[in-house]
Order: structure tokens, then C-alpha cells, then sequence
């Protein structure tokens, strides 16, 4: 009876590590690190490198590189165990917290660049607006151009904003836990 309920137990434990690994699809992020962040949360306390490893049936060195991807993403962090030599790992237990780490990490990346591309795409249109050769349907093709670039990068700043209502975890106070 005991062996029965503990292997209905690791079959709900699974599926929980499987649900972790398709969610990860929705920021954009591998599901390999969603596995690895469901084995890592079930598991309750941090684990080494070798630890991971030996769960996931994956090379030491491809578990370091999940475990970078997951301490960028804000989801996992380094832990200090008096006596435990080896690096520690632990993952972000809050839901409200990791949904906000992996939802503003994808976001900061694609506003940074996106933000880059449209200051460089209006510094562009400003530098052929000066040329005195134009005729009136090039000229009017920049203007639109340059109020296009103009709402895009007021999107950016808008989605910038909206990062920071989220990481500042204003967005609590409106939509409460």
C-alpha cells in the first residue's frame, strides 16, 4: 500500500516538473528549464550542480549552463550551506515572484533592444531628412516614418513602464495577491 501511494505521489510530482517545463514555453524560455525549475522547487532545498544533474540524467556542463539561464531569468540563486563546499542552487518559491522575474526578464530584453533599434532607426531618418534633394513624396514618406518610429519607442518606454509596476510589485495593490 506504502510503495503504491508513494509512486502515485512521484507520478503528481512529475506532472507538476512536466506543467513547469510547458510554462516555460509561454515566456519564450527552453522547457528544459522549466524541468529543471520543477525538479529543483519539488526537491524543497537547494541542490548542487551534481544534484541536478543526476535528477535530470544531463551532463554537468549543460546543467551549469540551465542553472546561468535560470539565475539571468531571476527564477534561481546561489546559496551559502556552512560546510557544503560545492555551489548550492535554490529557485524562487513564490509564484507571484517568478511569474514577475520571468515575465519582466523577457520583456526587458526585447524593450532594450527594440528601444536601441528605434533610437538608431530615427537617427537614420533625421540624417536623410537633411539632404536638400528630396522630393515631396520621399519627404513625406520620412515624416511618417519618423512618427512611426516615434510611437514606437513611446510603446518601449510605456512597456518599460510597466516592468518596473510590475518588479516594483505595485501592480499588488491593484490586482492583490
Amino acid at each position: 500500500m506504502n510503495k503504491e501511494i508513494n509512486e502515485k505521489l512521484t507520478d503528481i510530482e512529475e506532472r507538476i516538473i512536466d506543467t513547469f517545463a510547458e510554462n516555460m514555453r509561454t515566456y519564450g524560455i527552453p522547457p528544459t528549464v522549466g524541468r529543471v525549475l520543477g525538479i529543483m522547487y519539488m526537491n524543497r532545498k537547494p541542490m548542487t550542480l551534481n544534484d541536478l544533474s543526476e535528477a535530470t540524467g544531463m551532463s554537468k556542463t549543460r546543467m551549469s549552463q540551465v542553472v546561468r539561464e535560470m539565475v539571468d531569468y531571476n527564477i534561481a540563486y546561489k546559496v551559502f550551506e556552512k560546510g557544503v563546499r560545492k555551489d548550492l542552487y535554490n529557485v524562487e518559491q513564490d509564484y507571484y515572484q517568478r511569474f514577475i522575474s520571468l515575465f519582466s526578464s523577457s520583456w526587458q530584453k526585447v524593450i532594450k533592444k527594440n528601444k536601441k533599434m528605434g533610437k538608431k532607426i530615427y537617427e537614420e531618418l533625421t540624417e536623410i531628412q537633411k539632404n536638400e534633394n528630396l522630393d515631396s513624396v520621399t519627404e513625406e514618406k520620412i515624416v511618417a516614418l519618423l512618427k512611426e518610429t516615434e510611437r514606437w519607442l513611446a510603446y518601449y518606454d510605456w512597456l518599460d513602464r510597466l516592468m518596473d509596476f510590475f518588479e516594483s510589485e505595485e501592480i499588488f495593490k491593484y490586482v492583490p495577491k
